[in-house]
């Protein structure tokens, strides 16, 4: 690899800056800054567990890439969405339901909820806004003649982040220095005038490929080999027909590489494994692949 920094849109990359306590500080900050005037400034986040189960062993389980809770009880689910997918809309919504229904209590409750906002970093553009410029979704409940909002306790936020072109010079708030930096952090060989900020600093330091255990590198390169992987398996999707080409290319490729990932660290992979790979969906499969980069055993990414 001769890039300087880390792809921030690879799971590594993500879950490096974003993901891990010792540098919750980012996160922190992009928070506040997507949020202003909204809630009180974020001051600490709690990460909370990312696989949610549903209200008995039989509903679907919902894998977060993030979940996080503030220290005055407002949720966070902070998804990292790589390519487009049916029903993308509807799973946020499903997902959603998780941290509302958690905030259910005991015995007389009368209620009252801590808003839950899920945002979605994505790395594609909508079909249907494909042709307005505007990058930046924030949706409530609302009343649809006067627009008032109905209830503030739902938040759905998205950043089409292809959308997002401004150069160094065109950036005016923290916020715009925020998208500029998730988009171009591999591209760049140094930090920008424009972002010489603390917080930068800090972003660029932990995203430095050169400061990296080897261990970590290795997890950063099947990561982003995954990652390459996708998208070619996203040019490849457009000219088969998007929904199935999409579909079957992501399992197939995410299948060879869990496979490859578990042969690798911890030897042959057994039938029973290669059957469980073979019928689990995309976002199943990944979740097993950033398990196998940590687990300690093929048992404890299969059995979890």
């Amino acid at each position: 690899m001769n890039d300087r920094y880390i792809n921030f849109f690879t799971d590594f990359g993500f879950k490096k800056l974003f993901g891990s306590e010792p540098n919750k500080d980012l996160l922190i900050d992009f928070l506040n800054e997507l949020l202003k005037g909204r809630e009180q400034p974020i001051k600490t986040l709690t990460f909370k567990r990312t696989e949610n189960l549903g209200a008995c062993e039989v509903d679907r389980k919902a894998i977060f890439d993030l979940y996080c809770e503030s220290e005055t009880g407002e949720k966070f689910i902070v998804e990292l969405q790589k390519a487009k997918q049916k029903f993308f809309k509807d799973r946020s919504l499903f997902y959603a339901t998780f941290p509302i229904q958690e905030q259910a209590q005991r015995g007389d409750w009368d209620f009252r909820l801590k808003a839950v906002y899920t945002i979605g970093i994505l790395d594609f553009v909508f079909e249907e806004d494909k042709d307005n410029a505007k990058y930046l979704y924030d949706v409530k409940l609302t009343e649809q003649e006067t627009g008032d909002i109905f209830c503030d306790k739902l938040n759905f936020i998205y950043i089409e982040m292809p959308k997002f072109n401004k150069t160094e010079e065109e950036l005016e708030t923290h916020f715009d220095k925020w998208l500029f930096a998730i988009k171009n952090l591999y591209r760049l060989d140094s930090i920008p005038g424009k972002l010489q900020e603390e917080v930068f600093a800090r972003f660029f330091e932990i995203a430095e490929i050169a400061h990296m255990a080897p261990e970590e590198r290795t997890h950063y390169e099947s990561s982003l080999k995954y990652y390459r992987d996708m998208n070619n398996v996203v040019e490849t999707a457009k000219g088969e027909g998007w929904d199935e080409g999409m579909q079957q290319g992501m399992q197939q490729e995410a299948a060879k590489t869990l496979i490859k990932i578990l042969s690798k660290r911890f030897g042959s992979v057994s039938q029973s494994v290669r059957e469980k790979i073979s019928m689990a969906t995309s976002s199943q499969l990944e979740a097993w692949i950033d398990d196998s980069l940590d687990a300690e055993s093929v048992e404890q990414i299969f059995n979890a």
